[in-house]
């Protein structure tokens, strides 16, 4: 089965500069080709999503079609973020896929309480992570069908 291939802008939210250059690193060599953008904490993510402060100038935030939230960030987390992400019935359809280090199963539970698409613990080593990366553009944007991103501008 062959999906779609239209470019979707990736929004990832994470605070270790180390686990972002490793994520675009993993996504070019797995020849990902679609938009990314990141953001190094909730508050961040929040005003990127309501297109605020920096990102108040248009199409400075183009609207994500898949969101990479790491869950222990400052200011707000991925738990809060992922709280008022999913009340908010403008972003409630953007897919949250949760990329963190924790394997609590507290978290695990309270993520897909919260609204999560996923949950994935991130690999240790570049290899695992460009697996990881290739599986999820595979899922994400060749086999699932996600919704216009148009829909809620």
């Amino acid at each position: 089965m062959k999906g779609r291939r239209h470019p979707v802008t990736i929004l990832m939210a994470d605070d270790d500069p180390d686990d972002c250059m490793l994520a675009r690193e993993a996504l070019a060599e797995s020849r990902f080709a679609n938009d990314l953008h990141f953001v190094s904490d909730g508050e961040e993510l929040m005003d990127y999503l309501y297109r605020r402060g920096k990102y108040s100038a248009p199409g400075s935030a183009p609207r994500p079609g898949l969101i990479l939230l790491d869950l222990n960030m400052p200011k707000k987390d991925g738990r809060e973020v992922l709280r008022e992400l999913k009340a908010d019935p403008h972003l409630r359809q953007i897919p949250v896929l949760v990329l963190t280090t924790s394997k609590a199963e507290e978290d695990i539970y309270c993520s897909y309480y919260l609204g999560a698409n996923s949950y994935i613990t991130k690999p240790v080593t570049f290899s695992s992570l460009i697996e990881v990366m290739q599986t999820l553009s595979k899922y994400w944007f060749e086999i699932v069908e996600l919704p216009s991103q148009d829909i809620g501008d």
